[in-house]
C-alpha cells in the first residue's frame, strides 16, 4: 500500500519537505478521475497523483502532533500510509472531497504511530484511554496553567467530566505521562556506577519458599481430588462447571443438562461445597493427627 509513496519520499526526505508545497491540487473532476483509476484499474500515476496533491494536509497534521518529541518525517511517513487507506476506502458516490475524508485516516495513522512510539510498555487501549492521551497535556495546562505538578480532585472532577471518563483512568494517565520510560541500565551517577537495576528489590520466594508452596498445592489438591472422588457424578459435575472450570457454566445450563431447575442446581452446588468442606476438613486433621503420632 506504501509503494507509491516510498518512491517519491523514502529516496531525499529533504527535498520531499522544501518540495510539498509546489505539488499541485486536483479539481473536483480530476479527483474524481484519479480516484477511479485507482481503485477500479490501479492506476498508478493516478494514486500518486492523488497522495501528492494532499501532502500539504499530511505536512499540516504532523506539525499538531509535534509536541509529542517524535520524528516529523516518520509522522508524514505514517500519515501516508492513513492517506492511500483513504484512498482505498473513499466512496465517490458520498458527494463529498477527499481530504475531508482522507483527514480522519491520516490522524488515526498518526495517533497510533505516536501510541506505539512513545512507550515501551502498551498505553492507550481504550477509546477513553487515548482520548486522555491526545487531551490531558493540554486540558492541565488550561486548568492548572502547567504541565507539572499533581491534579487537584477539581481538577480530575472536570477532566472526567469532559471526556467521559473514570477518575482512576485520570489517575493512571496523568501519572503514566508524567513519568516517562527510564531505561534500568541508567546510571543513578554515584561513584560506583551503580545502575538502576542494581537497587530493584526481589520479592520473589526463596527456593525453599517456592518448594514449600509447591509442596502445600500439591497437598491441597490431593485433598480436593480425593474429596471429588466422594460425589456423585451429579454433584461432580455440577461443582466443577460451577467452582472449578475458568469457563464457568450458568445455573440455566446446567438445569437443562440434567432436567432440573436453575434453583435446585444451586441447591446442590452449596450442599456439596459444604460436603467438600467438611470431607477436606476431616481428612486434614487425620493427616495431621497421623503425623503427630510419630
Amino acid at each position: 500500500m506504501t509503494e507509491p509513496y516510498e518512491h517519491y519520499f523514502s529516496k531525499n526526505r529533504d527535498r520531499f519537505l522544501s518540495e510539498v508545497r509546489h505539488y499541485p491540487m486536483l479539481s473536483g473532476a480530476d479527483e474524481v478521475k484519479y480516484i477511479n483509476a485507482w481503485q477500479k484499474k490501479g492506476d498508478q500515476k493516478s494514486v500518486h497523483a492523488l497522495v501528492t496533491s494532499h501532502l500539504r494536509l499530511v505536512v499540516k497534521l504532523a506539525n499538531n502532533f509535534g509536541r509529542y518529541g517524535l520524528s516529523r518525517e516518520d509522522l508524514i511517513s505514517e500519515g501516508c500510509v492513513g492517506m492511500m487507506q483513504a484512498i482505498d476506502r473513499f466512496d465517490l458516490a458520498k458527494g463529498f472531497r477527499l481530504s475531508t475524508y482522507a483527514k480522519w485516516w491520516i490522524r488515526a495513522a498518526m495517533q497510533e504511530y505516536i501510541m506505539r512510539s512513545w512507550s515501551l510498555v502498551r498505553i492507550g487501549t481504550t477509546v477513553g484511554q487515548k482520548k486522555l492521551f491526545f487531551n490531558l497535556r493540554r486540558m492541565k495546562l488550561e486548568l492548572a496553567g502547567t504541565n507539572d505538578g499533581q491534579l487537584t480532585d477539581e481538577d480530575v472532577e472536570v477532566i472526567m467530566d469532559r471526556l467521559k471518563v473514570a477518575k482512576h483512568e485520570v489517575m493512571s494517565m496523568d501519572g503514566r505521562m508524567s513519568n516517562p520510560d527510564s531505561s534500568l541500565n541508567e546510571v543513578l551517577g554515584d561513584e560506583d556506577n551503580t545502575e538502576w537495576q542494581d537497587r530493584l528489590v526481589d520479592n520473589s520466594d526463596t527456593p525453599e519458599e517456592a518448594a514449600t508452596h509447591y509442596d502445600e498445592r500439591n497437598f491441597q489438591r490431593g485433598l480436593l481430588t480425593n474429596a471429588l472422588e466422594q460425589l456423585t457424578d451429579r454433584e461432580r459435575e455440577i461443582f466443577t462447571n460451577r467452582r472449578l472450570n475458568e469457563d464457568k457454566s450458568t445455573l440455566g445450563e446446567l438445569g437443562t443438562l440434567f432436567q432440573i431447575s436453575p434453583e435446585r442446581v444451586r441447591q446442590i452446588e452449596h450442599a456439596v461445597f459444604v460436603k467438600i468442606q467438611k470431607i477436606v476438613t476431616a481428612e486434614h486433621e487425620r493427616i495431621e493427627s497421623n503425623e503427630n503420632a510419630y
